[in-house]
């Protein structure tokens, strides 16, 4: 497996419903490559979300994010987020769940 921990700073004014938006769409237009999608916002700071997702392969992350399906998610995302986000790559070393773990806000 191989994944990213991404770093993203919510625009001023973003609402919990323009968030959800976007959650569902990794909810319902999960990639089929898509291992796990984990969703965190800071207890710090509310605007700062962290995602970590898992894919089958680094081949599989890279085609991915080639597709024009990835770019249209990712421009629905990057149009609530300030400045670049911060994306940290690398192979999945352990990764365990209860299996059908479903967690909504």
């Amino acid at each position: 497996m191989f994944g990213t921990i991404a770093r993203w700073r919510l625009k001023a004014g973003v609402t919990d419903e323009q968030l959800n938006d976007v959650l569902a769409i990794m909810r319902d237009d999960r990639p089929a490559s898509a291992v796990a999608i984990i969703v965190y916002r800071s207890t710090t700071d509310p605007r700062e979300i962290w995602v970590a997702g898992a894919f089958e392969s680094r081949e599989a992350y890279a085609a991915n994010a080639a597709t024009p399906e990835q770019n249209a998610r990712f421009a629905r995302i990057r149009a609530l987020i300030d400045g670049e986000p911060e994306w940290h790559d690398g192979d999945v070393l352990y990764a365990q769940a209860r299996e059908g773990i479903l967690v909504t806000s």
